[in-house]
């Protein structure tokens, strides 16, 4: 036992490039941790890691162990797995990180169904906009809007979503109606804009029309970084907004949002949920990507 341990604390410390993120990830005290990752290497006689005050390193015979240890690992979790649940009723804890309005409109209110079918699973739901690292953070998936960066990752798409450009009625009374989507750079008119949290780029108003392309900044005097905040700031009439038209489909159908260019259309984004190539893909996890792409598609956001 003592070994796997050992091996799951090497692991992790190799994933999060850090002892004190490892052992948080861990529920350890970081000495005990150090301790485990030294024990390791006392017990193979050969050095895993090089450590200096600002980073850790993996050596080359650190590497070649670490690929042997995550196969080692993942079969583990697999037999267990196997021989400790019954398939047909997959059990155990799930983390998951969404984007908050996929996860606050779409699958929270859907979740009751999810507890009825497996009542054994688990869900600790984290909803944010913010960039989520799956390893330091020690997550099963995130879902992800928009194409995935990092080609390490297994991305399995679930969805898509549709965008639209929209104004309240005060703005529009206030500023006038943009006829053309390059007024979003004109006087008097304002865009909201959307910008990362992990990058701080504000995201710019993209259009469509034939095979014209167009991209707009917009004139802007607020940005935010998270997705609620955003219709909010659509809705008070601080400016025009693209957004998830599943968002405000209320909101659009009530006349408190008015879409805007009609001429111009918007390109599907895909959702994906997102894991890391070296986690063990359990019964669990299969049937909670089943049930999301499931989820979306009854909402109209599926895939095709």
């Amino acid at each position: 036992m003592d070994r796997i341990v050992q091996m799951r604390a090497f692991a992790r410390v190799v994933e999060t490039g850090s002892f004190t993120k490892a052992a948080d990830s861990m529920d350890l005290p970081k000495a005990s941790l150090t301790r485990l990752v030294q024990a390791l290497e006392a017990r193979l006689r050969v050095q895993l890691l090089t450590r200096t005050t600002r980073k850790v390193s993996v050596t080359q015979d650190g590497a070649a162990y670490y690929e042997r240890t995550m196969a080692l690992l993942s079969e583990l979790e697999a037999i267990d797995q196997g021989m400790l649940h019954d398939q047909s009723k997959p059990r155990g804890r799930l983390r998951v990180d969404v984007t908050t309005l996929t996860g606050s409109r779409v699958l929270i209110p859907a979740l009751a169904d999810f507890h009825d079918r497996y009542p054994d699973i688990q869900i600790a739901l984290g909803v944010s906009d913010r960039a989520i690292d799956l390893l330091v953070d020690n997550v099963d998936f995130v879902l992800r809007v928009g194409a995935v960066q990092d080609a390490g990752l297994v991305a399995r798409r679930v969805g898509q979503i549709q965008f639209c450009t929209c104004a309240s009625p005060a703005y529009l009374q206030k500023h006038g109606t943009p006829l053309t989507p390059q007024d979003l750079d004109r006087e008097p008119h304002q865009a909201v804009g959307y910008f990362s949290s992990r990058t701080g780029r504000v995201f710019p108003f993209v259009f469509h029309r034939g095979d014209e392309r167009v991209e707009i900044e917009g004139r802007r005097r607020l940005d935010v970084n998270d997705s609620n905040a955003y219709v909010a700031a659509g809705l008070a009439g601080l400016g025009v907004v693209q957004l998830a038209r599943y968002a405000v489909q209320e909101q659009l159908a009530s006349g408190e949002l008015v879409p805007l260019f009609p001429e111009w259309h918007h390109n599907a984004v895909p959702v994906y949920l997102v894991y890391s190539p070296n986690r063990y893909v359990s019964a669990r996890m299969r049937v909670f990507i089943e049930w999301v792409a499931e989820t979306l598609a009854k909402k109209g956001l599926g895939p095709d």
